[in-house]
Formats: structure tokens, C-alpha cells, sequence
């Protein structure tokens, strides 16, 4: 919950935002603002009302008011003025039309009206919007409702002139408060609503005259969004305004006289079609309140719900995250009556299947019936909300969605989905492709703008929304994105919509706003990411903490940095937010790259630069002696200044790669005249723990043992984080430093990190004997660190088959122990004739490939020749002649070294010489990469023929995810930084 002393802030904060900056309309998956399912109820049977018996038969708006306005018992609006959710004004439908009748006079009486044409209402407050909305009907012209112009001149200008020409020099109607708004430029006709009183208006019948019945012609134009200051005006007729709304009202039954509550401006068409008009439409109550009082104070709403008894209405997926926030922290003795809630729809943006399951149980608590939330898409072009899930999220959640489905068409509409332009071809069902749609709801065209109208149609009449889509087997619509909604990096691409959703599930209530949108660097887009603090000033260590955060969320996305920066109490108002709520990117990008918002990324990084200098100057300040020398080893190694390093700062932080720590433990045997394990780095990686470990050591190389006593096979790459841990299993060479790379992305997962190393590598060591003696090992090392699941766990290559049989034996253990990843690397689960394949000559070829000691080229003549059959010692002879000799003693081999080496991967592959797969495991997700050619000829067969057989061997369907380069390269320093990305988004797909 929001703190009480914060209201202020928010307030004034979300009342300075520009709601739909630069006219933005709905443009993107749009809310559903009911919630709906074609069926056959009448409108009076799906209102619950007895003053609507029958279907009404207007033919345009303003039959619809004059017909409520003459109700026995009229319905009424209620308004909440900005600042006050206590105290609200009411008035009749039959008020409102006296009131607009009167108006709708004053507007034919100003100069150069003509009937038909459009006039633009800029206008706050929800009152005066409603009102002088109407008045234009009733004047026999078409209301263009604006949303407020964006803070920034440039751009308001660029607006006002592109709706100047547009609309061809319109009429105006605002307050005197907004006149400020307007430079020169425009050729706006401006009247303002105190100049109305003073106009002298003849006396009128109370039916007007003047209103033909006209369903086919033009009603209202709604803005859409216009980065660049050049909106589109979306043609809304009577006829599809009705349709829209019958549509509507015939999905979900409602209960008697209950109230709609609207917390959006009129200028967005879902507040004023689903809501204000809906609720007409039915007879019903409506209440209005501000937007900036909803999302300052989260719990308000579910005062209002309560106060009211609604029946219907919405909340966006940002919001509904903040209000389970706001409840959680709620007193308990707070309470609401939400047993009349029947429909609390939403979309503007993706909505969270986790965020949906947390709010339905949230409102059932309450008395709200089971999946009331209501997702779906819609846009401008269909009147809003079109498309529904009436199931959510008990549907998302037996789907296994992460994003909710947009559900089924209501009356009226139609949706398809084709893989080409024209729509010759349609997707088949489960086939992504482009989403169209059809029907009486759709709109006929753009205003003025031929153009534009001719590309949005397929040759057969299609509406092509712009949006990518998948009709899955029970009918259902969900979307894969928008087809320019994507960040393009290096080549890689993702839903700018998925990354927004992890930073809001990341950082949760440390923010107030935040979003990102693609921005230009060096060589290729970037991701930018901005927030709104929870107050300012902020603290350096919460903006620490938010970045470290971002960065995690957006690494796990794309495995690409972001660039990150919080607004200042001063730019926080530039923010491009639309009627609903949701932040254009493209706005912001526009914005961005004009230097809006320099100085705001100015002084965020020098403020974190700073934090991070002082702390490891701190830090630096307590090396002792016995620590410096190490700190030296660690820049020495990667030519790094030693002023960058810290005590305490790990050489995975610093970057070093496998071959790196190799060097490493060269140069620290050197210089210290001892033989230190590579282990003994893995497992003491900052320059503290090395003083510590063999600051009192004096092992001379002849006695060639461990400084560290005993055998442990776990290698610590992580071990903190928040998330499951990641137990990672050692391939065939037995060692872990293949991980060292993928570890360091993990690392940024919040995620604890550890890896599995074979025993062998350190004298007096023995190496194991049989498959069952590691699986045992493994299996009491992971629990003695991790007691109680859920686990998971991958293997790389030969590393799978131990992970398969560790899992079992976890999940044997019962007590909860649910394995729920298991990553294949690359192997099948038949693998014996492989293993029979690598004798002890082609093990030490594969190990010094690993090693970066030969080529692959080198590696492959070898295997041509009679490498195999040659003798041990012939065969290390052969493979002497040709490693890279500068490369060995960089590294600080020699032939003893690599002879051990080679006996322990050598011992692990004659372990499974016979080894047959038996049982199941309940998931596994198999990640395939170019397979060794001695494998498959192609990626095809090796997937089709060998991968696909993991399903004989899991209880449920297996997971295939193709990653980038080969065998021995999927997670090498080419394509570990994609392989991080596609392997944490399964981790999140399990749960995890």
C-alpha cells in the first residue's frame, strides 16, 4: 500500500502527466473495457434492468439520450472531482440532455459552423467533456475529443498544425485555463466554455428538429497515437458505435441497476464507448473519477467498487500489479463488498498470468465471482474491447501461459490469421501470422487519409490490425506482439512488451512508473530504461538497487545491457502516458533521442559512479598485505588497473573467462612456488579468500597435492540470489570451467549458481568408478547445500545422462523433492555407442580442442587418421607435435597435467560405455545446437532421430528451444550471451 504522506506526491504528479501525449489513441492490444463472449441474451437480460424490455431502435446517438433522458426512472452520472474520491456531483441523463440541448444551440450559433464538420473538445474535467460532447451531437456535428497536448512546445505545435490541416481549421472548444496551450501556428477557431453563458440562445422544443435519423453517417472521430505529431483520425459511424455496444452488453449477464465506474478521460474510446455509452445504452448509473486519484491511492478503487456496488469496470495490467501491492499491505480490517463486480476488464498492454492469479484471488476474497478479470484485445478502429477471455486465469494457468489469452470474438466481429500481406494464406490453427479482423464493429476508413486506409484493408476487406497472433486449438487469440514492436539487437530480437513486463514484475513497488523503449547506439538499437522513483530525492543506495535489478530483467530477455536512468521530479510530467495509462514507446524514443532527457541520464550515472567509487574505495582501503599481491595476479592476468579491483570483488565479476583462471593459477603457482588446484580459484575467487586459503601454505610443486583437504564436487559460481538455484553438470571432460561463461550471465539472474565437478583431477584423488558412485555423490552434495526442492538442473553433453539419473533419484527422495527443470545440452538419451566411440586417444584430442591447445581443423584430420588405434603414448606424442606449445605454457600445462586430465575424462566415458536410460523424470527441456558431425548429418535428423527420444523417457511432453553455434561452441564467448537468454526464459516458463 501506498504510504499515506505519498498521496501528495502521486497526485500532483500523474495530475501534470499529459494523458495521451502527441493524441495517442489505441493503438496497441487494447483494452477491454467489459468483459464479453457473443451469446444470445437481450440487452435488457444482459443488463439485468427492467427499464430496457426490449432491443431499443435507435438509429443514431442522440436518440439514445433524448429515449434515457425520458426514463421513468432516469438514470443518473456521478462525478469525483481531482483530488476528492469522498464527496461526488450528480446529475440525470435527463439533466445532461437539457444542458447539451441548450449547448448544442450555442455551438450552431458560432461563426462559420457547418453541420457535419468536426470540432475539437479539449477539455479536463469528465463533467464538462460528457457535456459538451453531447452538445456537438445534438448540433448535427462530430465530436473530436483531445486528449491533453504534450508539455513540451516543439511537439504541441507540431500537433496543433497537423490537426489544423487535418481537420481543416476546426472550431475549439476548451476552458480559458488551457488558452495558454494554444501558440501561434494553428488555425484553430477557439471558444471557450465560460464565453458560452454569455451567448443568447433561442428557446427549443425538447425533441430537436434538427437530428435526421442518419445510422450510416459519421458520429465521432477518436485520435490515434502520432509520434511525430501526425495523428490519424479513426471514422466511428452511429451504426458500428451500436453495434459495438450491443455486442457488448449480450456477453456477460449483469446484475439489476448496477453502476459502470470510469476512471479514464473521454478521449480514449474504450472509457467513452465501453463505459459511458454502455452504461447509456442499458439505462444504468456511471461513475467518473480521475485517473491521477486511482493510481496515486491503489485501494481507492476498491472503495469505490464497494461504496457503489459496480458492476463493470477496469483496470490495466500496471495497475492491477500496484493494487495487490496496496492490499497486501492493507490493514486487515480493511474491507469490501465486491459481490456485484461481474466484469473488471483490461488490456492497453500485456497482462501477466502471475498478476492475474494474485488479483482474482484477491477479489474473490471480497465476494467477486471466480475469473471476474477480464482481458482481451480491442482497438479505436473496432470500438474499443472486441475480443474477450471470459476464463482467465483459470484458462492461462491449465494452458501453462505467462501471458493471458485475449480470449474468443463477440457479436459483431470476426478475427483470422494470415501469413502473407494480402491475406491469400491463411495460418493454420497454432500458426503465428498476422491478425486481422472483420465484421459490423470495425470501422470503414481513415478521415482524410486514403492512404493510410488502403494499407490498413486486405483486398477482401480485412482490417490488418498491425498486431501478430496465434489462434490456439480451443479458438482462443493470443498475441505474439505488434509487428513494430520489437528491439533489434545484433540481430536478436524480442517483444518490447515481454521485457516491459519482467522489470514491472522485478521491481514491483520500488518504482512508481517504469518502461522501456529502444534507443539508438553505437551499432545497433539498445535497450533504454526509465523510471519514476517512489519519491524524490532518492536514495543512492535504492537507485543501486534498481539498477542491478533492470539490468538482471533485461539480461535475461535479450542478454543485452541496458541503458538505465531514473527521471527527475522535472521530467517526470514529459512522460508520454496515454488515456489508459500506458507509456508510448515510441514517444519516449522520439523524446530520447531529441535530449529530453540528457541530463536526467547525466545525473544518474555520475551519482552511481560515484556510489560505486566510494564503496570500493571502502573497500579498497581494508587490503592487507597478504591480499595486495593476489589483487596484482588478478589485473596482471587481464591487464587491468588494480584500482578497479576490491578485496572482496570475485573473478567472475571481473570477466575472466576458463582460459583466464588457467593463466591465473599460473601465475599465482609462480609466484608463490606451490601447485594450487584450479578448483582451489573456483572455490576462493576474490582476493580475500586466496590470502586465507594459502596465505600459510607452503606446498612445493614435487609434492604435487591438493592445498585444500578432501573432495568437494561443488563449485560455487553464485550464492546468493532470490530465485531456485541452477545446478549445472560437467560434460565429459569432467571439468566445470565451461560454465565459467554462462555462469557470469546466470550470475545477473538473482539466481544461485552452482556447478558439478568430476573427482580426479587433484592427487591423492581417485576417480569414479561407476555412474552410480557420481549420481550418489552429486545427489548428497546438492542436498546438504539445497535440503528441499524444487530443483534444477542441466547438463552439458555427457553431463545430461548424470543430471537424468540425479533427478530421479531426487525426486525418489519424496518429501517434496520436485525436480522442475532439467536442461539437456546437446545429448540424447541413448548414448553407449558414443561412448564407445571416444577411447583414451580420442579423449585427449577432444580435451585439448576444449582447451583451445588445437584447432578443430587439427582435431578433424586427426580423427581421419590412425589416431585412434595408435598407443597411448603414440597418441600423446602426435597430439604434443601440434598443440600450440605458447598457448600450453601460458596456461601452465604439461604433459603430466594433461595426461591426468585425460585419464579422468577417459574413466567417465568408459562409465557409460553400457549405459541404458530407464524411467522418466517428469520435465525436460532439450536446447539443440549444431550437433558433431559424427552424430547427424543434420540439425534435422539430430533433433528428429536422437533428441526427439527424450519423450520415451518424460511424463510429460518434452521442450526443444534451438540455440546459436555447435556442439563444443553453444555456450562458448560467440553465443553464451544469447544461450543465457533463451535458457533463463525456461527457467521462467517452468516457474522458476
Amino acid at each position: 500500500m501506498m504510504e499515506r504522506d505519498s498521496k501528495k506526491l502521486h497526485v500532483s504528479f500523474f495530475r501534470s502527466l499529459p494523458i495521451m501525449n502527441l493524441l495517442g489513441a489505441f493503438s496497441y492490444p487494447v483494452s477491454v473495457l467489459s468483459s464479453l463472449w457473443a451469446g444470445t441474451a437481450t440487452p435488457a437480460q444482459s443488463a439485468g434492468s427492467p427499464r430496457v424490455t426490449s432491443k431499443p431502435s435507435w438509429s443514431c446517438l442522440q436518440d439514445m439520450l433524448r429515449d434515457r433522458a425520458e426514463m421513468h426512472q432516469p438514470g443518473r452520472l456521478l462525478f469525483y472531482s481531482l483530488g476528492d474520491t469522498s464527496n461526488y456531483t450528480s446529475i440525470s441523463y435527463s439533466s445532461l440532455y437539457a444542458k447539451a440541448h441548450r449547448n448544442s444551440l450555442i455551438v450552431r450559433s458560432l461563426p462559420l459552423f457547418e453541420e457535419g464538420q468536426p470540432i475539437l473538445i479539449l477539455l479536463d474535467d469528465h463533467l464538462d467533456c460528457i457535456t459538451w460532447f453531447w452538445s456537438v451531437l445534438l448540433a448535427n456535428a462530430v465530436p473530436v475529443l483531445l486528449p491533453p497536448f504534450h508539455n513540451i512546445e516543439d511537439y504541441r505545435h507540431k500537433q496543433q498544425l497537423s490537426l489544423s490541416l487535418l481537420l481543416e481549421s476546426p472550431i475549439c472548444i476548451t476552458r480559458e485555463s488551457s488558452l495558454h496551450l494554444f501558440e501561434k501556428g494553428h488555425s484553430f477557431r477557439i471558444h471557450t466554455v465560460e464565453s458560452s453563458v454569455t451567448i443568447d440562445v433561442r428557446p427549443s422544443p425538447s425533441r430537436d428538429p434538427l437530428i435526421p435519423s442518419r445510422a450510416n453517417q459519421l458520429a465521432i472521430l477518436m485520435l490515434t497515437s502520432g509520434s511525430t505529431g501526425s495523428p490519424k483520425a479513426v471514422r466511428l459511424s452511429h451504426k458500428q458505435i451500436m453495434a459495438a455496444v450491443e455486442g457488448k452488453a449480450s456477453v456477460r449477464p449483469l446484475p439489476a441497476n448496477r453502476p459502470f465506474l470510469n476512471w479514464v478521460g473521454l478521449d480514449h474510446v474504450a472509457s467513452l464507448v465501453e463505459i459511458h455509452l454502455q452504461a447509456m445504452w442499458l439505462g444504468v448509473d456511471q461513475i467518473h473519477v480521475h485517473a491521477a486519484d486511482i493510481i496515486s491511492s491503489p485501494l481507492s478503487f476498491l472503495d469505490l467498487l464497494d461504496r457503489h456496488q459496480v458492476s463493470r469496470s477496469f483496470a490495466p495490467n500496471f495497475f492491477l500489479a500496484k493494487l495487490v501491492s496496496a492490499a497486501i499491505a492493507a490493514p486487515e480490517s480493511r474491507k469490501w463488498d465486491l459481490s456485484n463486480l461481474v466484469v473488471l476488464a483490461s488490456g492497453g498492454e500485456a497482462n501477466d498470468v502471475e498478476i492475474c492469479v494474485k488479483v482474482n484471488s484477491l477479489l474473490q476474497r471480497y465476494g467477486a465471482p471466480c475469473n471476474v478479470l477480464t482481458p482481451g484485445f480491442g482497438m479505436t478502429e473496432t470500438c474499443a474491447g472486441a475480443i474477450f477471455n471470459l476464463d482467465c486465469p483459470d484458462y492461462d494457468v491449465k494452458m501453462g501461459h505467462t501471458t493471458a489469452s485475449l480470449g474468443r470474438c463477440m457479436k459483431g466481429i470476426e478475427m483470422r490469421i494470415t501469413n502473407d500481406q494480402d491475406g491469400s494464406e491463411l495460418a493454420q490453427r497454432g500458426e503465428p501470422g498476422n491478425l486481422e479482423v472483420r465484421g459490423q464493429v470495425v470501422f470503414d476508413g481513415y478521415y482524410r487519409n486514403a492512404d493510410a486506409t488502403a494499407k490498413s484493408f486486405s483486398s477482401d476487406g480485412w482490417f490488418r490490425t498491425g498486431d501478430q497472433g496465434v489462434i490456439d486449438r480451443e479458438g482462443n487469440l493470443n498475441l505474439v506482439g505488434r509487428v513494430k514492436d520489437v528491439f533489434n539487437i545484433n540481430g536478436a530480437k524480442v517483444m518490447s512488451s515481454d521485457i516491459q513486463m519482467s522489470l514491472e514484475q522485478a521491481l514491483g513497488s520500488r518504482v512508481a512508473r517504469v518502461v522501456c523503449f529502444p534507443s539508438r547506439g553505437a551499432h545497433t538499437e539498445q535497450i533504454t530504461v526509465t523510471y519514476v522513483p517512489r519519491e524524490w530525492p532518492m536514495r543512492i543506495e535504492d537507485i543501486n538497487e534498481i539498477e542491478r535489478i533492470a539490468e538482471q530483467a533485461c539480461m535475461a530477455n535479450i542478454a543485452s545491457r541496458p541503458l538505465i536512468f531514473s527521471l527527475s521530479e522535472h521530467s517526470a510530467p514529459l512522460l508520454p502516458v496515454s488515456t489508459l495509462g500506458k507509456v508510448s514507446r515510441a514517444k519516449m524514443r522520439a523524446l530520447y533521442e531529441v535530449g529530453a532527457f540528457s541530463e536526467d541520464v547525466h545525473l544518474h550515472r555520475e551519482a552511481l559512479e560515484s556510489f560505486k567509487r566510494d564503496k570500493l574505495q571502502l573497500s579498497i582501503d581494508t587490503i592487507t598485505e597478504t591480499e595486495a599481491p593476489f589483487i596484482d595476479d588478478f589485473a596482471k592476468t587481464l591487464n587491468i588497473d588494480c584500482s578497479s579491483i576490491g578485496p572482496d570483488t570475485t573473478v567472475f565479476e571481473l570477466g575472466f573467462t576458463s582460459m583466464d583462471l588457467i593463466r591465473l593459477k599460473k601465475r599465482i603457482q609462480c609466484r608463490m612456488n606451490v601447485v594450487i588446484p584450479l578448483i582451489t580459484l573456483m572455490k576462493h575467487p576474490t582476493a580475500r579468500l586466496l590470502a586465507a586459503a594459502l596465505g600459510t601454505s607452503h606446498v612445493s610443486p614435487s609434492q604435487e597435492m591438493s592445498v585444500l583437504d578432501g573432495y568437494d564436487p561443488v563449485v560455487t559460481f553464485q550464492s546468493s540470489g532470490s530465485k531456485t538455484p541452477l545446478w549445472l553438470v560437467h560434460p565429459g571432460v569432467g571439468e566445470v570451467l565451461v560454465f565459467v561463461g554462462l555462469a557470469q550471465h546466470l550470475s545477473k539472474d538473482d539466481r544461485p549458481v552452482y556447478g558439478l565437478r568430476a573427482r580426479g583431477f587433484e592427487p591423492p584423488q581417485r576417480r569414479f568408478q561407476s555412474i552410480t558412485e557420481a549420481v550418489e555423490t552429486y545427489t548428497a552434495a546438492i542436498r546438504k547445500r539445497q535440503p528441499r526442492g524444487p530443483y534444477a538442473i542441466a547438463g552439458y553433453s555427457y553431463g545430461t545422462m548424470l543430471a537424468f539419473e540425479i533427478t530421479k533419484k531426487l525426486e525418489a527422495g519424496g518429501q517434496g523433492d520436485k525436480v522442475r527443470f532439467l536442461g539437456s545440452l546437446n545429448l540424447p538419451p541413448h548414448i553407449k555407442m558414443r561412448m564407445r566411440q571416444l577411447n583414451w586417444n580420442m579423449c585427449l584430442l577432444h580435451l585439448t580442442y576444449f582447451l583451445g591447445l588445437t584447432t578443430e581443423t587439427q582435431a578433424d584430420e586427426m580423427e581421419r587418421m590412425e589416431f585412434r588405434t595408435m598407443s597411448r603414448p603414440e597418441a600423446l606424442s602426435e597430439v604434443l607435435r601440434i598443440v600450440d606449445k605458447a598457448r600450453m605454457d601460458e596456461l601452465g600445462f604439461d604433459e603430466q597435467v594433461l595426461t591426468r586430465w585425460t585419464e579422468v575424462a577417459y574413466g567417465l566415458q568408459s562409465m557409460a560405455a553400457e549405459y541404458e536410460p530407464q524411467g522418466a523424470v517428469d520435465v525436460i527441456d532439450v536446447f539443440h545446437a549444431i550437433p558433431l558431425k559424427i552424430a547427424a548429418a543434420t540439425r534435422e535428423e539430430w533433433v528428429q532421430v536422437h533428441l526427439s527420444k527424450w519423450a520415451d523417457f518424460c511424463r510429460t511432453e518434452p521442450r526443444f528451444h534451438e540455440v546459436s553455434g555447435s556442439h563444443y561452441t553453444m555456450i562458448g564467448p560467440e553465443y553464451v550471451e544469447s544461450f543465457s537468454a533463451i535458457l533463463q526464459e525456461a527457467l521462467r516458463e517452468r516457474g522458476l
